[in-house]
């Protein structure tokens, strides 16, 4: 074992000695979400001063509009007297903090609504109770209660664990992470004979999630079964691509860094499959509406006007609120590689952004 190696990385050296190699979405699952030594039980990852900054981080805005996203909804639910009001991943609270302010805009929905915040890290809940006293906690989404729910998940799926297949020597073999001369590194296992195309050039990779397949289809099956609407917004490739090609990546203080380096100590992710996302939800009875990107969602729900507004309450801060907007919603910025991917239960109108000629 490596002397310098961390108390993760020498938990991950002895489950491959005793073990062998290790597969990928293992790995990820010990690398974020170790209870003790994972990447998110720091509690440090978001904003300026951590590894990455999420929409919510960048400006209020993105929360505000999303907030008022739900009010909507809710409203055409039919304005329901309890709806669950449920974020998965929230980070730091700031998004539902700034949606729930919002939302205020319409009367009665905060009355309905009942704040969740699905979090598994116990720091991350800790700073979530001071963003959102308000909010109720789970740490997986069956915990929540049951009833008609709106939900929120930004860049919430693309930390989810993931497999790797690569195409070497005519046949599929599934990427895992090992121990050579000392160190971690990438291997392949043996051929894999069934479950993936009979046929790509060699070097291909498919990327393929259980996890994320498996909270898709839980969230599916409670808008069928309860009614609601869900609004997933991450990066990754609109259908009809299907997790296709390597993309995993990590990030540490706002650059790309080796995932095998100091597990724990750096941000995991991979772009999200959204058709696989819709397939699962689809597949519960949910109704999907058509995928949009980032950009044009906020557009849509008024992003320009509240620039707009905000610069002209806060002129000595316009060119940041502006530069702020440009970030979110610019195509060469968010607003083209973030999708937002929006499901109902089967009767119920589009979400706005969602309907014709949005």
């Amino acid at each position: 074992m490596s002397g310098g190696a961390g108390p993760l990385e020498a938990l991950i050296r002895a489950e491959i000695a005793a073990e062998g190699p290790m597969r990928l979405d293992r790995y990820m699952a010990l690398c974020l979400g170790h209870p003790e030594h994972g990447y998110y039980a720091r509690g440090e990852a978001f904003g300026a001063a951590g590894d990455f900054t999420t929409a919510p981080e960048i400006s209020q805005m993105f929360g505000e509009l999303l907030g008022l996203w739900c009010a909507q909804v809710w409203l055409d639910m039919g304005a329901p007297g309890r709806v669950i009001l449920a974020e998965l991943g929230p980070g730091r609270g700031a998004m539902m903090a700034d949606a729930l302010r919002a939302a205020r805009a319409l009367p009665g929905f905060l009355d309905a609504a009942e704040p969740w915040l699905v979090e598994t890290s116990p720091a991350l809940r800790a700073l979530q109770r001071r963003s959102v006293p308000a909010a109720q906690g789970a740490g997986r989404l069956a915990e929540v209660p049951r009833g008609p729910i709106i939900l929120l998940a930004n860049e919430f799926f693309d930390a989810l664990p993931i497999r790797q297949f690569v195409r070497a020597g005519g046949a599929w073999r599934e990427r895992r992470v090992g121990v050579v001369e000392g160190a971690l590194a990438w291997g392949l296992g043996p051929p894999l004979a069934e479950g993936l195309p009979p046929s790509a050039p060699n070097g291909a990779v498919l990327e393929r999630s259980a996890a994320s397949e498996a909270v898709a289809a839980e969230i599916g099956a409670r808008l069928a079964a309860d009614g609601g609407a869900a609004l997933v917004v991450d990066y990754g490739a609109a259908p009809p691509a299907t997790g296709g090609g390597d993309t995993l990546q990590a990030l540490r203080r706002h650059a790309p860094a080796d995932p095998l380096a100091e597990p724990g100590g750096a941000d995991i992710t991979a772009h999200v499959d959204f058709a696989a996302l819709a397939g699962a939800i689809a597949a519960q009875g949910a109704r999907l509406w058509p995928l949009t990107t980032q950009g044009a969602l906020l557009g849509a729900l008024g992003l320009a006007p509240r620039a707009a507004a905000l610069a002209a309450a806060r002129p000595d801060r316009a060119a940041d609120i502006f530069a702020q907007r440009d970030r979110l919603a610019a195509p060469e910025q968010m607003g083209r590689l973030f999708k937002a991917l929006a499901a109902t239960g089967p009767e119920q109108p589009p979400p706005p952004g969602f309907g014709p000629g949005e």
